[in-house]
C-alpha cells in the first residue's frame, strides 16, 4: 500500500528545539515548493550582515528607497548561497511575472531573475519582499523522513510573519500559530 503524499507548499517548517544541524537550528522556513521530487524553501528568520542596499551595489543597481535599502538580506539556506532569491507578494491577477518566478499555490511568489531587482531599483515591483542568498532544499522523501524523526513541525504560513513581524519574533510567532509556547517544547523527542 503506498503512502499518501503530503504537500507542505505554502507552509512554515519550524525547527524543533532539538535540531542538531546548526544550519537550521532555530529556523523558520517558508516552503515554496514540495512535490514528489523534493522540497525547496527559504529561511525567513536568519539575517546576514548584508543589507539590500549592499546587495544592490554588488549587482550594480541603485536602490533609492532608504527604508528598503536598510533591510537585511537573509540566509535562505545552504544551497546556491551566491544566488539571490526574492520572496514577494503576487504581482497581479493576470499572472504578469518576472522571467524566473515560481508562483506558490495559495501563497507568494519567489523570483530568482535580475528583473525583480531592476523593478525594485526603479521604485516599481513588489512592495513586500524578503531577499535571501541561498535556499534550503530536500531530495525526494528527505523532508518527510526528517519530519518523521521529529526534526520539524509545520503550520500554514502567514504573510504577516514573513513581512511584518520583527525578525527575532518570527520563530515564536510561527509556533504560536499552532498554539505552542516555545518554552513548553522539550529538546528530547519522545515516542509513546
Amino acid at each position: 500500500m503506498s503512502k499518501e503524499r503530503i504537500d507542505l507548499t505554502n507552509q512554515f517548517l519550524i525547527a524543533m528545539p532539538g535540531m542538531v544541524d546548526e544550519t537550521f537550528a532555530g529556523s523558520v522556513i517558508y516552503l515554496c515548493e514540495h512535490n514528489e521530487k523534493g522540497a525547496l524553501g527559504l529561511v525567513i528568520n536568519k539575517p546576514i550582515s548584508l543589507t539590500l542596499g549592499n546587495l544592490f551595489e554588488k549587482v550594480e543597481l541603485e536602490l533609492s528607497d532608504v527604508d528598503m535599502a536598510a533591510r537585511p538580506v537573509f540566509f535562505g539556506g545552504p544551497v546556491q548561497t551566491e544566488r539571490g532569491f526574492v520572496l514577494h507578494e503576487a504581482l497581479d491577477e493576470q499572472g504578469n511575472h518576472y522571467s524566473a518566478t515560481l508562483a506558490v499555490p495559495g501563497g507568494l511568489e519567489m523570483t530568482t531573475s535580475r528583473d525583480v531587482l531592476e523593478a525594485l531599483s526603479n521604485g516599481a515591483g513588489p512592495k513586500r519582499v524578503l531577499v535571501t542568498l541561498g535556499y534550503s532544499g530536500w531530495a525526494a522523501g528527505q523532508l518527510e523522513e526528517e519530519l518523521g524523526r521529529n526534526g520539524w513541525i509545520t503550520v500554514d504560513a502567514t504573510h504577516e510573519i514573513i513581512f511584518d513581524t520583527p525578525i527575532e519574533e518570527r520563530y515564536d510567532k510561527a509556533l504560536a500559530l499552532l498554539g505552542i509556547d516555545p518554552r513548553m517544547l522539550s529538546q528530547e523527542a519522545g515516542h509513546a
